[in-house]
């Protein structure tokens, strides 16, 4: 049985805005070992470096911390088996305020009982089913006649109103939509790219139904 690998290394990896990162890392220079330093603009090259090296510490400045990018990091980052001795923080750049981000569910677990109650019964869909949202391929997780859950790697916001269509050979089904809500995530196996929940606006609700019967997962 293939063991999971925990060791990590003597380093701290802090990421916070180019305006305030050399007094981040300055911030935490008292942890000892040595300390990689990268600003918002390289974001994805220190989530790189933390699946490497596994250090014992990442800090992430407050103001970094706050944004969709940082706080998909630091879910990326406790999701992850591998790190569950990597330490996340969040420290602040011109005080002595810290405080360590406990490991909860993932963004994914999440997702999936978001914000209140359903209207309708949703379906898991088979994976890979497709939706274009504004022209850029995405995935939907699940559907009901009412919205759907989707993953897209096109930049999502709350209130956000979309043009969706459902591909399907026998024939697409086309409607408006608006953003309920979104989160950004780095998984794993991939690239950036934002999970959103979407309510329809005047999708046709037994062509949609219909869509659901041909491509929901056993």
């Amino acid at each position: 049985m293939d063991t999971v690998d925990t060791a990590v290394d003597v380093c701290t990896i802090v990421i916070a805005t180019a305006d305030v990162l050399p007094a981040a890392q300055e911030r935490v220079s008292s942890l000892g070992g040595e300390i990689l330093a990268f600003n918002e603009a390289q974001a994805i090259q220190a989530l790189e470096a933390v699946l490497r090296r596994r250090p014992g510490v990442v800090a992430l400045e407050r103001r970094f911390a706050i944004t969709p990018r940082g706080a998909a990091i630091m879910n990326r980052i406790k999701a992850d088996p591998n790190l569950i001795k990597t330490e996340v923080r969040v420290v602040a750049h011109d005080s002595d305020y810290t405080r360590v981000s406990p490991r909860q569910r993932s963004e994914a677990q999440k997702a999936l009982d978001h914000r209140g109650t359903r209207r309708a019964a949703r379906f898991k869909m088979k994976d890979r089913t497709a939706i274009a949202i504004d022209a850029h391929a995405g995935s939907i997780i699940d559907l009901s006649t009412i919205g759907a859950q989707i993953v897209c790697t096109a930049t999502l916001k709350p209130l956000q109103e979309l043009n969706v269509i459902l591909t399907d050979v026998s024939g697409n089904v086309k409607c408006t939509a608006k953003v309920a809500w979104a989160s950004f995530e780095i998984p794993p196996n991939s690239g950036p790219r934002y999970r959103a929940g979407i309510e329809f606006v005047d999708a046709d609700a037994s062509a949609v139904d219909a869509f659901i019967q041909g491509h929901k997962a056993t």
